[in-house]
């Protein structure tokens, strides 16, 4: 008897002919590690959901689910809560209470567990996480990341036997993310804890997993064991799956496209294994030609620096006296056409720099200016016109029933701001044409981040402001919307995001800043940016330091190897 058990399983959502899931056969083991991976609507938070009665989603449903041998639906209420848990994508979705502790307490209390069992929980949930400096603290003070952490721990106290987590680290720092899921491996390892886990960021879990499933249009279309990929690349020849292979493998793929280093090495899925693998790689060169590939892209490329269209002086932030200062005298000049990207860890103070310079906050100390106006001066409609802002929660800006209903709202306060485009061409640009009548909040987390910031780009503003923007987007809805910002930029609009994704910063920004302590610690262009840093750098930086130490992305490799064969 398989510890969970799905047997020809099919959904379809309400008034949709397309059927949302199909044929979804699979047999997981108690204690396995399940990474579930595809593009975005593939049908991955919808095959969750369905495992998880209390938040299974309204349709039609046929097949059968078995947990523990026992038809799901047949599983008592308690049972059910306790030993199935699940941490949703957005953590706003699932926190109830205002302070962390009574958080944390709640689903317990509700179980009606004694003071004294819900006091030794916390305190070794607590320690375990980290958490004892924030019991007392409002929930609405917390960043996403600490959020979702909270979730995670709520969910846990309960003590699961399936964990179910969809995308949990979209909102985490790289090194919280790292940190979050080694935390869910020793569960997995020390506890036996049964995981299932959708997610994006490859790099992270791929090495992790026992098993990986790779989605595509509500369908299984791959299952297999990562390790098998190293002995066979079958799945590798679907171009459209090899995005979602960590980034490490995809750059050793496309060096060894013509599989002339089969007998060198395996196929990498790790940083320490990309290293060895490039090392061997590199000790088949001479000296001198090893020498002049480490002097490749060592240049700074050289740009013309434009005027500023944005500058905060001396700006200072606080939520309440006697509180720290979020942002502390904080100077700073964004060059206009440029992509400016900020990073930091979880509570650094990046979504709050975000809304003080879009001016949904005011800084307490300084000013902001755009364009030499003060930002508080200016009527909210003006500035909405001026200046479009997407929060790190897309669901703040939806107010209507239907996807077409929100676009043709705005549309027709801003219509005359159009520009160039009509609405059809939004609707045509962001592909929403089979999702209009859909409710915003029936649509996956990278559909709502693209409706998002289609509904502030419709008053046709010169200064976008994205906060975490690829969040919930899959490796190919991420690469299109950097071709897309890519764009933007050079039709001369200034676009500024705070984003946790390295690569996709790496990639597309023109420059990169370190918010830390309330201030800005670093403002360099990508490659320097991330060849200088230790913990904040990406992956290919990882593997290929040693001997290309200004390399940051994959494809900059790739060219830099080209030319050293030639």
């Amino acid at each position: 008897m398989a510890f969970l058990e799905i047997e020809n399983f099919c959904f379809t959502y309400p008034l949709e002919h397309k059927k949302a899931l199909s044929n979804i056969d699979l047999r997981v083991e108690q204690g396995d590690f399940i990474l579930i991976c595809g593009d975005s609507a593939s049908g991955k938070t919808t095959l969750l959901r369905n495992l998880k009665r209390e938040i299974s989603p309204v349709g039609e449903k046929k097949g059968e689910i078995r947990y523990k041998g026992i038809k799901l639906e047949n599983i008592e209420d308690t049972s059910s809560a306790k030993e199935i848990g699940f941490v949703f994508q957005e953590p706003e979705n699932q926190i109830l209470m205002d302070t962390v502790l009574h958080e944390l307490a709640f689903s317990l209390e509700n179980f009606g567990y004694s003071s004294f069992e819900i006091k030794k929980r916390i305190g070794e949930m607590s320690s375990f996480f980290g958490l004892g400096d924030y019991l007392d603290n409002p929930i609405r003070e917390l960043s996403g990341g600490q959020k979702q952490l909270i979730n995670l721990c709520s969910v846990l106290l309960l003590r699961p036997e399936l964990l179910l987590l969809d995308e949990p680290t979209a909102q985490l720092d790289p090194v919280m993310a790292n940190d979050f899921i080694k935390m869910i491996f020793q569960l997995n390892q020390e506890f036996s804890l049964t995981v299932m886990m959708s997610e994006h960021r490859m790099d992270l879990v791929f090495p992790y997993a026992d098993r990986v499933l790779w989605m595509h249009e509500g369908e299984i279309q791959f299952s297999f064991q990562p390790k098998e990929m190293q002995n066979s690349l079958l799945p590798c020849s679907h171009y459209h799956f090899q995005k979602f292979l960590p980034t490490v493998t995809q750059m050793f793929i496309k060096m060894n496209h013509k599989n002339e280093f089969q007998h060198i090495f395996k196929i990498p899925l790790t940083v320490r294994e990309g290293r060895k693998a490039f090392e061997k790689l590199v000790d088949q060169i001479s000296i001198r030609e090893r020498e002049s590939l480490t002097l490749v892209n060592a240049k700074k490329t050289s740009r013309k620096e434009k005027d500023s269209i944005l500058f905060c002086d001396e700006m200072s932030f606080q939520y309440a006296r006697k509180k720290n200062y979020i942002i502390k005298e904080l100077s700073l000049k964004i060059r206009e056409g440029e992509v400016l990207t900020i990073l930091g860890g979880n509570g650094a103070g990046k979504s709050t720099f975000l809304q003080l310079l879009a001016g949904i906050l005011y800084p307490q100390e300084g000013r902001v200016y755009y364009k030499g106006e003060r930002i508080d001066k200016l009527a909210p409609r003006e500035r909405v016109k001026k200046i479009g802002y997407v929060a790190q929660t897309p669901l703040l800006h939806f107010t209507k029933d239907t996807i077409l209903d929100e676009l043709t709202d705005v549309s027709r306060k801003f219509g005359d701001d159009l520009g160039d485009k009509s609405l059809g061409e939004i609707i045509q640009l962001f592909h929403f044409d089979e999702i209009l009548k859909k409710h915003p909040y029936d649509i996956s987390g990278g559909q709502q981040q693209k409706l998002a910031i289609a509904l502030a780009l419709i008053p046709n503003p010169n200064f976008l402001i994205l906060d975490e923007p690829t969040k919930g987007m899959d490796p190919l809805g991420r690469e299109k919307f950097g071709e897309f910002l890519q764009g933007l930029k050079e039709k001369g609009k200034t676009i500024v995001m705070a984003s946790h994704d390295i690569e996709f910063a790496a990639k597309y920004a023109n420059r990169c800043g370190l918010l830390s302590r309330g201030e800005i610690t670093e403002l360099k262009e990508p490659k320097l940016f991330f060849s200088s840093n230790y913990f904040y750098t990406t992956t290919v930086h990882r593997v290929v330091r040693d001997f290309l130490p200004f390399v940051v992305i994959g494809e900059e490799v790739l060219k830099t190897w080209e030319f050293q064969n030639k």
